[in-house]
């Protein structure tokens, strides 16, 4: 068997090629694109490439791209001051907070504080409460949102499949299992200290990897001919690997989202979707 792969680039330009034509709709008809602010602390590599790539997906469609960025030595209530500002500002329509923020700032107060409304990330506990009562309107962290498209894309029939998350995450684990769930699977969320994870795996009809530990998940963890999602990205000597072994994983598996090329390139214009969707919210208000 050799697994059909999901194709998350040939989705995500699909996807781009409809939201360029939203967000040029949206401008003409209010005179301003929605803006996207990222607030980035300090000077990590890693939250500083992921804004870049933020910045080239908004520019993609059309949206407005704001940069805002405050050095490590920053205190809580300075970030605080600037949060508040972003949160009541009419120019700013999505807010996203960049991990990692330094040790001496609070991350969860600052999504306590963070506009529910302009949380595009969706980690906020209100659209996090509303998503786990599937009652909208809620943003879903893009991540997981991406892989629920890739499977729908593929015309994956959810009801009655048991599908095993492994991996606890506020923003990948947790709101994929709940997707799951209100799609009429029957969920297991696993995690480190799952007894005999291996086993539990097997089970799945739908396996969905977010533990970011490259290749951990092998062929003999798999369900002949399973849905295997693969969310993992962590960059290795030889290149991003993903939370399986890609290679022994598609001689078992029936269909598998590929590192890269799967679950990544979706994310991005995922959270286009939700920043247009917050633009749409602000102006009908």
């Amino acid at each position: 068997m050799s697994a059909q792969l999901l194709d998350g680039r040939a989705l995500a330009k699909q996807i781009r090629d409809g939201l360029k034509n939203d967000f040029a709709a949206f401008r003409a008809r209010t005179g301003f694109a929605p803006a996207l602010a990222v607030l980035r602390i300090g000077d990590d590599d890693a939250s500083a490439g992921y804004a870049r790539a933020i910045q080239k997906t908004c520019d993609s469609v059309g949206a407005e791209f704001r940069s805002v960025e405050l050095p490590f030595s920053a205190q809580q209530a300075e970030v605080e001051e600037v949060l508040t500002e972003l949160n009541t500002s009419p120019e700013v329509h999505g807010i996203m907070i960049l991990e990692p923020v330094p040790d001496h700032i609070s991350h969860p107060a600052l999504i306590d504080l963070l506009n529910p409304a302009k949380d595009v990330d969706g980690v906020h506990p209100i659209n996090a409460g509303r998503l786990s009562a599937d009652r909208p309107p809620y943003f879903v962290p893009a991540t997981p949102l991406g892989g629920i498209r890739l499977l729908e894309q593929a015309e994956v029939a959810f009801k009655g499949k048991e599908a095993v998350v492994v991996g606890r995450s506020d923003i990948v684990g947790k709101p994929m299992a709940l997707l799951l769930l209100h799609r009429h699977c029957t969920v297991t969320l696993a995690h480190s200290r799952t007894v005999d994870l291996p086993s539990v795996c097997r089970r799945a009809d739908i396996l969905c990897l977010a533990v970011g530990r490259p290749e951990m998940v092998k062929a003999d963890w798999v369900k002949p001919g399973a849905i295997v999602v693969d969310f993992g990205t962590t960059y290795t000597e030889e290149g991003l690997k993903g939370d399986c072994d890609q290679a022994g994983v598609a001689e078992v598996a029936g269909m598998l989202t590929p590192v890269p090329g799967g679950t990544g390139p979706v994310t991005n214009v995922m959270l286009m979707e939700n920043l247009l969707r917050a633009a749409e919210r602000a102006v009908s208000n």
